[in-house]
């Protein structure tokens, strides 16, 4: 077989593995996707992925859907096989050691200091050949949550949010429901249900009591998060009241009063207490921080506009997903408030990584401080 013929080979099977991984999505946290094909013969002879956090890993479902005999066959897996014990799981080297496995191609290093490195060390000096890069990029780009939360132990933050063409979100009296189409708002579920948690500030559950649940998609119940700095949520509001497994976690600072503490928290929420910044409010970074030491490695932030400004300025945003509705308001809120930037030339820069119609409106999603 030509080198070219095999590389183009390679980037097939992997790109198949990726479409395994993700069927994982919203299901692995704090875990990363990861998605495994198994070839002898240039034939496909087990697939698998890991489905749910605490399941078996990609590449042990790849090899039992193969029956078990993979002996000399090749293994293509998304990310680099682990080689240390993780919840129940026995490290998957020792497994594809012991299955005969002949060959591993790997899309990306696993940055996982437990594994980086490692698990390729130890399939080499066990007489396994191993190729790594193939589909490199999308294959970082699949768990790029995970990688940034084990790189740096903050969630993987995107800012979601509803405007009008002329960049409103709520009209001069603070009306904004809905700005967005039915489908924009199925897809925001969506995004909901892929997320760890949904953070919103005190002044949307105020204004609009959202639930901040998943209803109109079928998936995972994200954990609400409300930015609250002197405790103005009611023990009433929606958001305190609807069925789900984990509890609310309103974020509040030292000047919250210890009565609304008690009170909120016999109504069912979590209150996590951080410092203050400049202006005497949440600390968006130390929150962050929290999040992320709490196992968060997806943020889902959903407004307001005052919200979503402090963690641009304190870049904190690795991505936004805007949807734009073919709607003009003039006079309101403005989506995105002051930035502190003078000059054209210091503007945030993003890198759109998808433009479509969806509904009547556009939705853009566009990296932050991408290339």
């Amino acid at each position: 077989m030509g080198g070219a013929q095999r590389i183009t080979m390679d980037e097939s099977y992997m790109k198949e593995a990726v479409g395994l991984a993700r069927k994982g999505l919203g299901n692995t946290s704090p875990n990363p996707m990861v998605g495994a094909v198994i070839v002898r013969d240039n034939r496909v002879i087990g697939r698998g992925f890991h489905k749910e956090y605490g399941g078996k890993h990609a590449e042990i479902n790849a090899i039992e859907d193969a029956g078990g005999n993979v002996k000399e066959a090749m293994l293509y897996v998304t990310l680099e096989p682990c080689c240390h014990y993780e919840k129940i799981n026995p490290p998957c080297v020792g497994a594809l050691v012991e299955s005969g496995i002949g060959q591993v191609v790997i899309g990306t290093l696993d940055p996982n200091p437990l594994v980086n490195g490692k698990g390729v060390e130890g399939l080499l000096s066990n007489g396994i050949e191993v190729t790594t890069g193939v589909w490199g990029e999308e294959c970082s780009r699949l768990n790029e949550a995970y990688f940034k939360h084990v790189r740096t132990g903050l969630p993987f933050v995107t800012g979601k949010y509803a405007q009008t063409l002329d960049g409103r979100i709520a009209t001069k009296t603070g009306s904004s429901q809905w700005i967005s189409s039915s489908d924009a708002r199925k897809y925001a579920h969506r995004l909901r249900s892929i997320s760890d948690c949904v953070v919103v500030g005190i002044g949307t559950v105020v204004s609009d009591n959202p639930r901040l649940n998943v209803r109109l998609v079928k998936g995972k119940e994200p954990i609400p998060v409300v930015v609250d700095s002197t405790l103005r949520v009611s023990p009433d509001a929606q958001v305190l009241n609807s069925r789900r497994q984990s509890k609310p976690i309103i974020v509040t600072t030292s000047k919250a009063d210890g009565t609304r503490i008690s009170s909120l928290e016999q109504a069912g929420a979590q209150i996590l207490v951080v410092g203050q910044d400049a202006d005497g409010r949440v600390d968006v970074t130390e929150m962050m921080e929290r999040l992320g030491a709490m196992g968060m490695t997806s943020a889902l932030v959903e407004g307001g506009s005052a919200l979503i400004t402090s963690l641009l300025r304190k870049k904190l945003v690795d991505k936004l997903v805007v949807f734009i509705a073919p709607k003009l308001l003039g006079e309101g809120l403005e989506a995105i408030g002051d930035l502190g930037i003078l000059r054209v030339d210091d503007a945030i820069r993003l890198s759109y990584r998808k433009v479509r119609r969806l509904g009547d409106d556009l939705i853009f999603e566009a990296m932050i401080g991408a290339s």
